[in-house]
Formats: structure tokens, C-alpha cells, sequence
């Protein structure tokens, strides 16, 4: 950058536009503070730099600095292992706070398992093998002590689309097969973005767009339910809501099935209200925790002693017993669906992750503790790949599980491990129970359990604070319901991106005044008593200026000129003579940020006008001497503070 302007270019330009030392017009003022310049880094210590901010912000290596060998390896540990670390101070309250949270969560995610599975079109035991699996391993490895680890309904309703995209017959092997490679390549992008420290990528997911994309994946899920809530015995494959809808209605000449409505419709209502007597007595959770479960049991029992299931009302039939078998062999490594694999692991574990890593910061915020983003996502990227291993499929954190994890007193991840040995019982013992289980009790479990996911007061607030927001969350709202789960997210990350793009190309900038009796200078739109300098006109420029932005910077900034110069001659206000840009939010700039400041420089000296620079950072600084910019604007124009610069360039009634 040092040879973008010659020594020869700096000497005319300064010669030219009278900005040597003795051109200043200073009023004597006893002192002016010079801008500061930080110590010059060598190009190793600022790409070094540049890497530990990016990624070792929080400098995790600093705790093996002058440990002993021994120390070393239990720190080690205990960071691959966090059980290692807190482990240490558990006790038998703890355990028992856990051990009633475990069963609690268990007794809502058996039917709720059972229920998922069919969204991603599978049998129902490779849910409760993932329920078995997956919060076993994250119970080692996690740092949320709330979190309920298990499949969760927009994972497998986006898994299940996905797959039959590739694979239409789910009853196909190979279907199966998929769905193992799909979750192997989940974890393995889970485990590489926390191995590499990479999760800040998922931040790139607004919150507005993950309200909209859930909201519209459980309008999507619930509409699937209708199948099995009114007894069709035909449905769509496709998820949109035209689709659906005309499966809906399209049967009703055949009739539809009045005793799986009657059985659907009633615990329905009944897990609604327990829901909403929960909501209201906080310390009731546990009715609406174990309302799924009671739904299961009695229904189950109603229609093996009515045997309404020759009456047409479809039951769940056979679940497999025995714990999970090993699935290694089963993922695609190679062939035709190997690439469909990693591409549908990719997302589905990137949504996963979002979904996750979201939860366990919110509930360690409500009991002020924190947690390990990039050992979450190493830890749910391991579950999901053992879990892949072992015939299970994309397990994240449940919200509901979670929020009733909460609420029933966990202390610690040992409640994942609580729940999940009720679920090993349950699959080598129980499972034969729930053949008879109808399956509109389980589409009455589901529409129940996203209901809470579709946020409409987030929604109102987003309309009210950003409207942009909004439109990003109602673009993959509708994105979801009228074209497909897939699409929905697209559009949410390219919202997402699109406001990126605009807020960093289109910077703000604000005209600055001084209010009365301070050396305070301030946005006079916000502060309207804030009163402009005459002679001068004070812009600040509200972002880093980079090739992206820097043209528009330069136009907008002449144009604010232009503007105020034919305000002021309609007023008979002084002329502008110069112009200062207050550069304190400037985190950095470029080259093409230079040219166009150099730009700037040159018209504004054919309209007569000087440029001064108030308060530049030290990297803006650096970068200023090191390509002669200082130089050719002139080291005596720029200035530490807005105030310096009016003292010494402005009208002598400033000088205080």
C-alpha cells in the first residue's frame, strides 16, 4: 500500500490544494491533540492476530500455559469431556433432580419418538435408537446442563423430504441407507465446524428468518397430520400446502374415517388443554409432560379391547425389540447416492445445529451460566456420527424436551442419561405394548408439539423494530408452506445474506451538530437542538469502508455537500469551507476505501472545500501513512477529536 501514491503525486497534491504548516489558520490555540498511531506490526503478528481474533477469541490454549505434564492431560480431558470437569462435584441431590427430570422427559419423548419417526418416514424404533444413543453421548461431551437430546420434528420432516426426493419408496433399502449416510455427513459437518471453529457460520442464519422457517415448517408439519388424524388412507408426498389440501379434501366423496377422527380429535383436545393448565400453573409442567404418554396408554388400550383397528383405524403394528444394531456397513461411501447423502447431511445438520446451539443458549441464560459453542457443536457432531453407526438418524436438541427438562429441576446432563436408560428398557421390554396404538394419537401428539413453534408475537415484535426483519421471516414463512421445507430455508439464508449485503454496502451516515454548552456533537435528526457549525459540515460515516461500500460512502458524502450548500445559500448561512468526516465507528479500511477518500479529496477541492478527518482508528490511521494519504489531505487536518478540528479550522466564535 506504501507505493499507491509517489512522493512526487504527495509533494504537487499538497503544493496545489495550500496544505503544508504554514497554510494552517490555527487561532492559537495552546494545544491540539495528535492523533495516535499504534505500534507497527510485522506482517506475521497481523495475519496471527487476524487468525486468533477470527477464531481463538476466547484463546481456549491458555490453560495448558505452565501446567505440569499431568495437569495437561486432565485439562485435556476435561475439555473433550466436560462430564470430567463437573463430574468431580456431583452428588446424590443433584442425582435426584436428575433422576426425576430423566423420567419426565422419557415418558414425553417415547410417543413423541414414535411420532417423529413417521415424519421422516422410518419405523418407529430408529427414533427411540436415537433417543437411546444420542443423549448417552452428548451426556460426556456437552456443556448445556438443560438440554434433551433426541429427534426433533422440522429435523425429520426436512430429513424424511429430502430423502424421498432421492428415494420415493421409503419401504426401498436403500431409503434407509440414505438416511444413515445422511446422518453420518450431519455429524461429520457438526464435528468439523466446532473442530475448526467455525460455527460462527450458523450465526449467518438470522433470528428473524429462523422464526419464519420454523413457523412455517410447523404449519407444514401439522397439515402433514392430517392423514393420520382423519384416517386417509391416501396422501401426498409433497409437503406444500396446495398439495396437501387437495389430498385433504379430494377423499371426502370415498368418507372419511369417523372413528380415528373421533379418537384423534378427542386426545387432541385433552393434550391441548393439559398444555394450557401448564402454561398457566408453572409448577403443573408435569401434567402436560406426561399427557402424550397417557394418550398413548389409553388409547391404546380403547382400541385393542374394541379391536377398532378392524374398523379401519390404522395403528403403529410391529416395533422391532432390542437395542440398536450396528448400521456401519449400511452408509454410501462411494456410488449413486453418496453425493445425495452428503448433501442432505449437510443441511440437516446445519439445521440441526442452529436449532440446537439456540436452545442451550437460552436456557443457560435463564440460569446464568455458559456454554462451549464450538464444544457443542464437536459434541453433537460425534452423537450424530455414532448414532449413524448404530442405526439411529440427525438427533438435536428438543425444545419441549428441553423447556420440561427445565422445569422439572435438572441439574446436570445426567437427566439425558436417565432418560436414555428408560428408553433401553422401553425398547427391550416395552415396545410390543404399542402395536396397537393408533395412529391419530400420534398426529394429535405432533400437531400439539409444534403448535408452540409457530411465534407470533415474535413476528409482531420484528414488525415493529425492523422491517426488514419481517420480510425475511415471511419470505421463508411462505417459502416453506406453498413450496417446500427445502425452499423455505433457502430463502431464509438468502434473506439472511441479502441484509448482510445491504447493511454493509449501503453504510449508514449522519450529519453531526454541537449541543449547546458541550464538546459533544451528535446526529441533529436525533438531537434537533444540536446546532450545525457555520462554515463547516460535520458527516459521520457509521462502518468500516471496504471496496463494497466505498463509492457509495464517497457519492453519499457529496451529496449530503451539495445538499447543504444549496440549503445554506437559501438561508444565507455560511458557506461550506470545509468538511469534516468523523471516522470513530471506521473499524478499517482498504484500497478502495483510499482511492475513493482520495476521491473525495479532489472534488471536494475543485468546489473549494477542505477535508478534515477527525478521530481515525489505528489500523485507518496506519493505513493512511502507509499509502501517503496523510500526506496528501495533510497531517495537520487530521485531528483526534470533531472538537479539535472546528477549534482549529473553524469560525474564531467556536474557539472556547
Amino acid at each position: 500500500m506504501s507505493q499507491v501514491f509517489t512522493d512526487e503525486v504527495v509533494a504537487r497534491a499538497m503544493e496545489d490544494t495550500g496544505s503544508a504548516p504554514s497554510s494552517r489558520r490555527h487561532h492559537g490555540l495552546p494545544h491540539i491533540h495528535k492523533v495516535g498511531t499504534a505500534p507497527k506490526q510485522t506482517l506475521y503478528q497481523e495475519i496471527k492476530h487476524s487468525v486468533k481474533e477470527t477464531f481463538f477469541f476466547d484463546d481456549p490454549l491458555s490453560q495448558f500455559k505452565g501446567q505440569s505434564r499431568k495437569r495437561k492431560l486432565v485439562l485435556g480431558m476435561q475439555s473433550v469431556f466436560p462430564i470430567v470437569e463437573w463430574g468431580r462435584d456431583y452428588n446424590l441431590q443433584k442425582f435426584k433432580g436428575d433422576f426425576i427430570a430423566g423420567l419426565t422427559i422419557a415418558s414425553l419423548c417415547i410417543p413423541q419418538d414414535i411420532a417423529y419417526a413417521k415424519l421422516a418416514n422410518l419405523n418407529p424404533e430408529h427414533a427411540l435408537y436415537t433417543s437411546f444413543v444420542a443423549p448417552l453421548v452428548y451426556a460426556f461431551m456437552g456443556t448445556s446442563r438443560d438440554i434433551a437430546i433426541g429427534p426433533v420434528a422440522v429435523v425429520s420432516l426436512l430429513l424424511g423430504t429430502m430423502l424421498t426426493d432421492e428415494i420415493a419408496d421409503s419401504k426401498n433399502p436403500d431409503y434407509l441407507r440414505l438416511a444413515y449416510t445422511a446422518t453420518f455427513f450431519a455429524g461429520i459437518t457438526q464435528l468439523a465446524l466446532g473442530f475448526f471453529r467455525l460455527g460462527f457460520l450458523i450465526d449467518f442464519l438470522s433470528h428473524a428468518a429462523i422464526v419464519g422457517f420454523m413457523g412455517g415448517a410447523a404449519i407444514t408439519i401439522a397439515l402433514q397430520q392430517l392423514k393420520g388424524l382423519l384416517g386417509l388412507k391416501t396422501f401426498t408426498k409433497k409437503t406444500d400446502i396446495v398439495s396437501v389440501m387437495r389430498s385433504v379434501w379430494k377423499p371426502v366423496e370415498h368418507g372419511w374415517n369417523w372413528e380415528t377422527i373421533v379418537i384423534g380429535m378427542s386426545f387432541l383436545v385433552f393434550i391441548l388443554i393439559t398444555n394450557y393448565i401448564a402454561k398457566k400453573n408453572k409448577k403443573l409442567f408435569w401434567v402436560a409432560a406426561i399427557a402424550p404418554m397417557i394418550s398413548v396408554v389409553v388409547s391404546t388400550f380403547c382400541v385393542y379391547i374394541t379391536r377398532a383397528d378392524k374398523k379401519g383405524v390404522a395403528i403403529v403394528k410391529h416395533i422391532k425389540e432390542g437395542v440398536n444394531p450396528a448400521s456401519a456397513s449400511e452408509i454410501f461411501f462411494s456410488g449413486e447416492y453418496f453425493g445425495a447423502g452428503v448433501k442432505i447431511g449437510v443441511v440437516s445438520g446445519m439445521v440441526a445445529l442452529t436449532e440446537a446451539v439456540a436452545i442451550a443458549r437460552t436456557f443457560a441464560a435463564m440460569k446464568d451460566y455458559s456454554i462451549d459453542g464450538n464444544k457443542e457443536m464437536v459434541a453433537m457432531g460425534t452423537m450424530n456420527i455414532v448414532g449413524s453407526l448404530t442405526s439411529s438418524y440427525v438427533a438435536t436438541g428438543s425444545f419441549s424436551r428441553s423447556a420440561v427438562n427445565y422445569m422439572a429441576g435438572c441439574k446436570t446432563a445426567v437427566s439425558n442419561i436417565v432418560m436414555s436408560m428408560v428408553l433401553l428398557l422401553t425398547l427391550l421390554v416395552i415396545t410390543p405394548l404399542f402395536k396397537y396404538t393408533p395412529n391419530a394419537v400420534l398426529a394429535s401428539i405432533i400437531i400439539a408439539a409444534v403448535m408452540n413453534l409457530v411465534d407470533v408475537q415474535a413476528a409482531i415484535l420484528l414488525w415493529k423494530i425492523d422491517k426488514f426483519d419481517f420480510v425475511a421471516c415471511m419470505g421463508a414463512f411462505f417459502g416453506v408452506i406453498f413450496k417446500s421445507v427445502e425452499i423455505g430455508l433457502l430463502i431464509a439464508v438468502a434473506i439472511s445474506f441479502a441484509k448482510i449485503l445491504l447493511q454493509v454496502t449501503r453504510p449508514r451516515t449522519a450529519i453531526l451538530g454541537k449541543l449547546s454548552g458541550t464538546k459533544v456533537y451528535r446526529n441533529i435528526l436525533q438531537y434537533p437542538k444540536a446546532t450545525q457549525i457555520p462554515g463547516m459540515l460535520i458527516i459521520r460515516v457509521d462502518s468500516a469502508i471496504y471496496f463494497s461500500n466505498s463509492n457509495y460512502i464517497k457519492d453519499r458524502i457529496l451529496k449530503w455537500v451539495t445538499d447543504e450548500e444549496v440549503q445554506r445559500t437559501a438561508s444565507e448561512f455560511p458557506s461550506i469551507q470545509s468538511l469534516i468526516v468523523e471516522m470513530s465507528p471506521v473499524t478499517d479500511i482498504d484500497t478502495s476505501g483510499i482511492h475513493a477518500l482520495e476521491d473525495l479529496f479532489k472534488s471536494l477541492k475543485k468546489r473549494e472545500v477542505q477535508l478534515l478527518l477527525a478521530n481515525p482508528g489505528p489500523i485507518v490511521i496506519e493505513k493512511l501513512h502507509a499509502s501517503k494519504l496523510s500526506d496528501i489531505i495533510g497531517e495537520d487536518k487530521i485531528f483526534s477529536s470533531v472538537d479539535d478540528a472546528v477549534a482549529t479550522f473553524g469560525p474564531k466564535g467556536e474557539v472556547k
